[in-house]
């Protein structure tokens, strides 16, 4: 059964970090939607220099946790900075996870974890750079290419994609794999 997976970005977002585990997961079937505190389109970072554009799909005002089965939250140093000064992100990030459902952070994303308060006692991985800060909000913060404790996902930069991709399509068929609600 296909999946519905919110993005969220900004401007700034690591192209690669978006666009990778984006066409992974539809090619595998399943629907996603980008939001964004602006709308329209969102400018991506590739590497070294402004990258690509993507087409925003809704506001991220308008995002609810209900409506979705994962969260996905690209990288980049920019994008999740200034991410984290939207209030609705880290309420966002809770509701997935208070709904049991997957939270999948790669590169600087899981600084947004930390914002939302849901790394205290787990296991997560980063970019070298921010790896301190997760510490300090409570992780245990290791070196991995993919780390999945629970239900949060993360991974530490591009050359992860694949293996980052491939954990959270093997929880959207975890999902599955549980009766719906009745």
């Amino acid at each position: 059964m296909p999946r519905r997976i919110l993005i969220i970005a900004t401007d700034g977002f690591e192209q690669s970090e978006l666009t990778g585990p984006r066409s992974r997961l539809e090619q595998a079937g399943h629907t996603t939607i980008i939001a964004s505190p602006e709308s329209g389109k969102i400018k991506g970072w590739n590497k070294d220099d402004w990258g690509d554009e993507v087409k925003v799909g809704m506001k991220l005002e308008d995002a609810e946790a209900k409506d979705f089965d994962a969260l996905l939250l690209p990288g980049g140093q920019m994008n999740p900075d200034r991410l984290r000064l939207e209030r609705k992100v880290p309420q966002i990030i809770r509701d997935f996870l208070d709904q049991g459902k997957p939270v999948a952070a790669i590169c600087h994303a899981p600084w947004l974890l930390a914002e939302a308060g849901v790394i205290a006692g787990k296991t997560v991985t980063a970019w070298p750079s921010i790896r301190k800060d997760l510490a300090n909000a409570g992780a245990n913060v290791i070196d991995n290419k993919v780390v999945v404790d629970g239900k949060i996902i993360t991974s530490r930069m591009p050359d992860d994609i694949p293996a980052f991709s491939d954990a959270l399509l093997r929880a959207l068929e975890d999902q599955l794999e549980l009766p719906e609600p009745a």
